[in-house]
């Protein structure tokens, strides 16, 4: 029962783009309060200061942004969490399925801490992301239910420890360019998590002290990494896997049929230089076990199964 419902996840189509911001709609936006703000319209700031969380979520907020216009959002310097991140860009379970954002923008803005863009599992309810693993049909209920094109232009991620751009399970069609990550990272700067696919990553500048690698593709399709530029710290670049297992989620598509060209990295690791790495971990985590039982994806096997992916003319330089 639960297959065929989630495979029906996207609701009966977008609304109409969403109209401009009323002057009372701007002024609570840019309240000085720490409740997150529910936009469902286009705001722009003309150089203004956001402060308090921002959610867009759901159909309602199809069309829905924010032109910054040189301004900011969030606060300097100020922690965020996965479940109140700087801005959050959600799907909502609603009856049977799931009711979600499409062609959402945020433009022109220096962002400080982070942006989560979430379909199953937004806000930390993972029961229906763990239910629907279990399912044949999973990637494509996935999909249906995930945001889809996002568009991020020029915006300066300013991040405070917290991933400061998390793609969630499902989401399609995110584009990010002529962007820049600085500041501090606890993980990685970008991660394309499980059953998403045909995101764009272009023309974006990577100057941010990571952990761990600068990009994450786990289990993530059909993205296009191109033409971006990273300092890495002498930590890794862009690493392709699967990560089996993680909170009992089956991970069903493998990360594959991804471009990654035209890339430069810097700051690399002569020793160890690890720029692109195609399937980063083959399992090998202490959790992989914890999807056992089912007759596909990640349960029955463990590999990353990274295939037909295109990595080429890519740059290192010192």
């Amino acid at each position: 029962m639960i297959v065929g419902l989630l495979a029906l996840a996207a609701l009966s189509g977008p609304p109409p783009a969403a109209r401009e911001c009323s002057r009372n709609e701007l002024q609570a936006l840019m309240a000085a309060e720490s409740t997150p703000y529910v936009l469902t319209c286009r705001a722009s700031l003309n150089g203004g200061r956001i402060t308090r969380p921002v959610l867009i979520q759901g159909a309602e907020a199809s069309g829905a942004g924010i032109d910054c216009g040189g301004g900011s959002i969030g606060r300097p310097g100020a922690s965020v969490t996965t479940r109140q991140p700087t801005v959050a860009i959600w799907s909502r379970a609603e009856g049977n399925g799931f009711s979600r954002p499409t062609g959402v923008t945020l433009t022109n803005c220096t962002l400080h801490g982070a942006v989560r863009v979430w379909g199953m599992g937004a806000g930390g309810s993972m029961s229906d992301l763990l239910d629907s693993s279990r399912t044949a049909g999973h990637t494509a209920a996935a999909q249906a239910a995930g945001p889809t094109g996002v568009m991020l232009d020029r915006i300066s991620f300013l991040a405070t420890g917290s991933i400061p751009l998390y793609v969630g399970p499902g989401v399609t069609g995110l584009t990010l360019r002529n962007s820049r990550f600085a500041g501090r990272s606890v993980s990685v700067a970008v991660y394309l998590d499980a059953e998403s696919a045909g995101n764009v990553l272009n023309d974006n500048v990577f100057d941010i002290a990571t952990a761990r690698e600068q990009v994450a593709v786990d289990g993530s399709a059909r993205n296009r990494i191109v033409g971006n530029r990273f300092n890495l710290g002498r930590k890794g670049g862009v690493f392709l896997y699967r990560n089996c297992g993680e909170d009992g989620v089956i991970r069903h598509q493998t990360p594959s049929d991804n471009v990654i060209t035209d890339n430069t990295f810097s700051g690399v690791n002569w020793v160890r230089s690890q720029t692109v790495v195609v399937g980063a971990r083959e399992g090998g985590r202490r959790y992989c076990g914890d999807d056992r039982g089912w007759p596909f994806g990640s349960s029955a096997d463990d590999g990353d199964n990274a295939r037909g992916n295109t990595v080429e003319r890519n740059r290192t330089v010192r």
